[in-house]
């Protein structure tokens, strides 16, 4: 367990242990931030992030909701297990789903909502499939199904999205080259996705480069693609298969710059597999909360707050 070095002003810290589900032991600590005061809001990051990505967004948020901005297994300070793992179960989006899941339990939310960008994104599509009454409406940024993207990649997108096919390479290939400049990775990444290092605060780019430089976190890192390359893609088999879709209001946002835009139709590839689906593009990149802030504050106002005035 690692302390985090930043975290959103005003927000109190928690780190809960919940049962790993994929080893059978209560050894995993899953660290949020939290504020406000309302109906239960999880905000879920990307990659290589933590959940200081919403720091421009999340004070705002915290004066409609109860906001529980997590850091995903194996990244910021929440636990990052290593074993043994041909099956990449460790990092399957079922098993860090139920962390939390777990993690909502414990702070007293059975039922909440979940805004979610890039991998935490596919943690909370997950999450909405195998805990439908936990979920009660889901927002996505800035993504497509798994199993679409991987089946549909052009050059394009290989290209852009190159460290997708970079961090399923065999241990300990990528684990050796990343960990020599950890900096250099995380600066790359953001920069080939549209965003520019002027679209992040100082002390958020540097709390992310610190955090990718902790023991453990360029492997914990590297097993969450390799399980979406492999064991994940299989769960969203069997789903198509058996016609199960997600089930509750489903709202996706992505960025008019980004690849998603320019290679995949989001909104048909999320209809496959949700039954109640709306969404458009936002003036950005791939970095909707740190990009445009304010669009996405609107959005999630209008879309989670539905029962009162805005």
């Amino acid at each position: 367990m690692t302390r985090a070095t930043e975290s959103i002003a005003g927000f109190r810290h928690v780190s809960v242990h919940v049962v790993d589900t994929a080893m059978g032991r209560s050894d995993i600590e899953i660290f949020a931030a939290l504020g406000g005061d309302g109906p239960p809001l999880l905000l879920l990051h990307g990659h290589p992030q933590t959940h200081m990505i919403w720091h421009r967004v999340a004070p705002q948020l915290a004066e409609r909701f109860t906001v529980i901005a997590a850091d995903l297994r194996g990244y910021g300070a929440s636990s990052k297990p290593a074993a043994d793992d041909p099956q990449h179960v460790l990092y399957a989006k079922r098993t860090m789903a139920a962390d939390l899941v777990n993690l909502m339990h414990e702070l007293g939310h059975e039922r909440f909502f979940i805004c979610a960008h890039d991998r935490g994104a596919r943690v909370a599509h997950r999450m909405a499939l195998d805990h439908p009454g936990a979920v009660e409406r889901l927002m996505l940024l800035d993504i497509a199904p798994t199993l679409a993207m991987y089946e549909q990649t052009n050059r394009q997108f290989a290209t852009q999205y190159f460290h997708w096919f970079f961090l399923i390479q065999p241990e300990p290939l990528p684990e050796t080259l990343i960990g020599a400049a950890p900096h250099v990775y995380i600066e790359r990444v953001m920069e080939s996705r549209h965003a520019g290092r002027e679209a992040f605060a100082p002390h958020v780019l540097h709390a992310y480069r610190q955090a990718l430089a902790q023991p453990g976190a360029v492997h914990a890192m590297c097993e969450d693609h390799r399980a979406s390359a492999s064991i994940d893609l299989l769960h969203e088999r069997v789903d198509l298969e058996r016609g199960n879709k997600l089930a509750c209001p489903l709202r996706v946002l992505w960025g008019e710059l980004g690849v998603l835009a320019q290679c995949f139709d989001p909104l048909a590839q999320w209809r496959r597999v949700a039954r109640d689906v709306s969404g458009r593009t936002l003036p950005c990149g791939h970095y909707i909360p740190e990009e445009a802030p304010q669009a996405l504050l609107e959005e999630i106002v209008a879309f989670f707050d539905y029962r009162q005035p805005a």
